[in-house]
């Protein structure tokens, strides 16, 4: 699937969680994709990092739920980065993640 059509469909979840969850804030579409897109690049970068350190602390056992944990944190620091996307709370961040995480797979296949 091409990365920019991951881009938008990310964008759309984060704005059906802004319109469904309380403890999610999206300003506009605008700013969803801006955050999809700082998701991904951090994902890759600093996610990578922390990814493979705690994996190989845990043996890559637990690697599910080290892929869940780092892209929780990731989504969390991207809220303290944008002023329009508000999370209410760290357990938001892992239920954001466990949604992206839930489209992400049924879209690839």
């Amino acid at each position: 699937m091409s990365w920019i059509l991951q881009l938008i469909i990310n964008a759309g979840v984060l704005l059906l969680l802004a319109y469904i969850h309380p403890g999610v804030k999206v300003r506009s579409f605008g700013t969803a994709v801006g955050v999809a897109l700082v998701i991904g690049i951090l994902n890759a970068t600093i996610g990578f990092l922390l990814r493979f350190t705690l994996n190989l602390m845990t043996l890559w056992l637990l690697s599910f739920l080290v892929r869940l944990f780092v892209t929780a944190i990731v989504i969390w620091l991207t809220d303290k980065l944008f002023s329009g996307f508000q999370l209410r709370s760290f357990g938001t961040a892992v239920l954001v993640a466990c949604v992206l995480a839930i489209v992400g797979t049924l879209l690839a296949y």
